[in-house]
């Protein structure tokens, strides 16, 4: 006899597969959270160049993240037209400026550093298209205050780290180790992981593309 809960139809609903133009295991995650197991296809972008080209074009800082999304949605579109590709991207800025990962862990402790005893942004969006357009864009933000931190502190928390900070832009993942870093933490738990995940339901609901 099948449970209540097999029986239940897939709560994905579209037309064409979905897809995470994304290789990140936290978005991945956030995704299977909720019941959406998307295929993985990684996307072949310029991140740099986007980037140039979007402040030469007089783009804010707070705008770069959508920029970069709808690259890489569009990017596997090109690639799978028929699927929902969702990409997604995350930016840390800091003094009106855009930080980006650590090369070493010399670059993390400077990033640390410049982070120290200030409130940051991050701004994560997302892109879903298909058929090489781009279906919607969305974006949410948190701050987040990191305490002051001295050299000695900085460096316990990088040996007990490790290189795993180097994947993470800011060299820290609030859902570990650093959330020992952190005085104060506004906003939705989802979007400091790297994936509006609200806003990105709401408009999947409002498609019809899940059945929830």
């Amino acid at each position: 006899m099948l449970s209540r809960a097999s029986a239940l139809p897939p709560l994905w609903s579209g037309e064409g597969s979905l897809i995470l133009a994304s290789t990140s295991a936290s978005r991945f995650a956030l995704l299977k959270a909720v019941g959406l197991e998307p295929e993985v296809v990684a996307p072949r972008v310029d991140e740099r160049t986007l980037e140039r080209r979007h402040f030469e074009d007089g783009g804010s800082v707070e705008g770069l993240a959508s920029v970069l999304a709808r690259g890489k949605a569009l990017a596997v579109s090109a690639m799978r037209p028929d699927a929902y590709c969702l990409g997604a991207d995350q930016t840390l800025a800091v003094d009106g400026r855009v930080m980006h990962k650590s090369h070493d862990l010399v670059e993390a402790a400077k990033s640390l550093s410049a982070l120290a005893g200030k409130t940051h942004r991050l701004v994560s969006a997302f892109c879903v298209a298909r058929r090489s357009k781009a279906l919607v864009v969305g974006h949410d933000h948190a701050d987040l205050r990191m305490r002051p931190l001295d050299p000695e502190t900085i460096s316990r928390y990088l040996s007990r780290a490790g290189v795993a900070v180097l994947s993470c832009v800011g060299a820290y993942r609030v859902e570990g180790l650093g959330a020992h870093l952190f005085d104060r933490v506004d906003g939705e738990h989802a979007v400091i992981l790297g994936l509006p995940m609200l806003k990105l339901l709401a408009w999947l609901r409002h498609e019809s593309l899940i059945s929830l």
